[in-house]
């Protein structure tokens, strides 16, 4: 869970930017976009394997 503190006479629009940057740091968004539709197992491995694959092609040039 991610916290910040507003410090005195700090406007709102600087710790909502720090609150954000905290929660991208804590990698908050990636899961929330992960997570915002159900993928199978399945597919989950097949698209696995097609970035490591991918990523073998582009390491061999």
């Amino acid at each position: 869970m991610v916290f910040v503190k507003v410090r005195e006479d700090e406007p709102l629009e600087e710790a909502l930017r720090r609150f954000k940057h905290e929660c991208e740091r804590n990698g908050i968004l990636k899961e929330i976009k992960r997570r915002e539709f159900y993928m199978a197992p399945s597919v989950r491995r097949k698209l696995k394997m097609q970035e490591m694959r991918r990523k073998l092609r582009k390491n061999k040039r």
